[in-house]
């Protein structure tokens, strides 16, 4: 059951993930150790040398803070079964060999501290342990060790460090959420800490299901909210984006290519006008420091949101009325943002399909009050500025006088709803002609 208080997930709408673990040493993200199918004794040699001298998770809170994130996820426990806490069931945690530190007690007090919500990702399979992949079926003896083990890591998690905003599950493939008594985890989550908020990421809800849909799980999938990665895709419950700031690898990959800041904050403003989450990654380098193409171009997209965040936190999505040639729109109680992607130059701008009364037009960016005329559900606003007035997108917030509403052209669009609406304009407006595309005859 989903806690009244769950209504600030929808209201950040920005949350940050750190995939970080010993992983970072190799530099070639965060699955080397599957993807090169290394020995893994060697890479367990390595893992427990790993001693991060640079890693501040104030300072990682502070940048999270000033870049306009209102949560933040860590792994916890990736893929490679090495710990970032002192769990009791393992010496395999960064508390128990090199640097003697509880890297998640650190990072929870520091991000609590800096005002921002919490969370911890954990991976159920473990690359070290045969008998998750064999299932109960085929190793009997060892599933039920196997299975204990993950249920009392993620129990020490809930009980160690005071509340959890949000747990972050992964890595079910291939394994049922019957297998993993996943129904009856989440129950004992609840109990201890009431009001988090668990993905969907929490096994297949048949065992004979395969692919992504046990990966990331679906819209069916048990669970909270929905985590579409690499990609956008709206649900009918609570949802968030999971995407890297570069092109693919989440844990740090040295020459990785990184996304400029306006794809970065594209993907913000599409989760948002979907009524979604964007919760954006970066892999802090071994020695504990974020890399510096991440910092810059998060604190661009911080300068941003100081000046347009409303337009983005606590908005209910948005795609009222056809705006596509410019940008996407967000909607907040009697207001529309109309955010530009691309800036024309032009000084009128029309919006067509707006049905409710306007009060008034500003452009957000500059605080410039700018005149407008309104006919019916036509809204032709004047003045704008020939030059782009945002180094990112300029944001022209609408005052309506009620909750704004559109017609059946704003709902419909191109390719929706009952073509007689296209066949009856092409037929009132358009120019009749032939088959071979010259005009008919009068």
């Amino acid at each position: 059951m989903i806690s009244e208080d769950s209504h600030w997930f929808k209201n950040a709408r920005y949350g940050l993930f750190l995939h970080w673990g010993p992983y970072a040493l190799f530099e070639r993200g965060e699955q080397v150790l599957f993807r090169e199918h290394m020995d893994q004794t060697a890479y367990a040699q390595q893992a427990c040398k790993w001693d991060p001298q640079s890693y501040d998770p104030t300072e990682w809170a502070e940048l999270a803070k000033r870049s306009g994130f209102k949560y933040a996820v860590l792994t916890a426990r990736h893929h490679d079964g090495y710990c970032l806490w002192d769990s009791e069931f393992t010496d395999y945690s960064s508390a128990r060999q090199a640097p003697g530190r509880d890297f998640v007690r650190a990072f929870l007090n520091a991000f609590r501290e800096a005002g921002l919500k919490v969370g911890l990702y954990y991976s159920w399979l473990d690359w070290r342990l045969p008998a998750y992949f064999e299932g109960p079926e085929k190793n009997p003896e060892e599933w039920p060790k196997t299975l204990a083990y993950l249920h009392h890591q993620v129990e020490e998690l809930l009980t160690r460090y005071g509340k959890i905003d949000i747990f972050w599950f992964d890595g079910a493939w291939p394994r049922s959420a019957a297998e993993l008594r996943s129904p009856e985890l989440v129950e004992r989550m609840r109990d201890l800490q009431p009001g988090i908020l668990i993905n969907n990421r929490l096994g297949a809800i048949e065992a004979t299901d395969t692919g992504t849909e046990n990966v990331h799980g679906n819209a069916q999938s048990p669970g909270d909210f929905g985590t579409p990665e690499h990609t956008i895709r709206a649900e009918e419950r609570m949802w968030e984006s999971c995407q890297v700031a570069n092109w693919r690898l989440w844990g740090y990959a040295r020459g990785e290519r990184w996304r400029p800041a306006d794809v970065l904050l594209d993907s913000l403003c599409h989760c948002a006008e979907e009524g979604g989450n964007l919760l954006l990654n970066v892999g802090p380098r071994a020695d504990g420091q974020l890399p510096g193409p991440f910092v810059e171009r998060t604190e661009q997209i911080g300068r941003w949101l100081n000046l347009h965040g409303e337009a983005i936190y606590g908005v209910d999505g948005g795609n009222l009325t056809e705006f596509i040639t410019h940008g996407r729109q967000t909607l907040r109680e009697n207001f529309l943002y109309l955010i530009f992607r691309f800036w024309h130059g032009d000084p009128i701008l029309r919006v067509n399909d707006l049905c409710t009364p306007v009060r008034s037009v500003c452009l957000l960016t500059t605080g410039q009050e700018l005149p407008f005329e309104q006919k019916g559900a036509d809204l032709v606003i004047h003045g704008l500025p020939a030059k782009n007035p945002s180094d990112l997108f300029p944001v022209i917030r609408v005052e309506c006088t009620g909750r704004p509403v559109t017609n059946q052209w704003g709902r419909e669009r191109n390719w929706g709803g009952d073509p007689q609406r296209i066949a009856d304009w092409a037929r009132e407006s358009g120019i009749p002609a032939c088959l071979d595309g010259k005009e008919e005859e009068r």
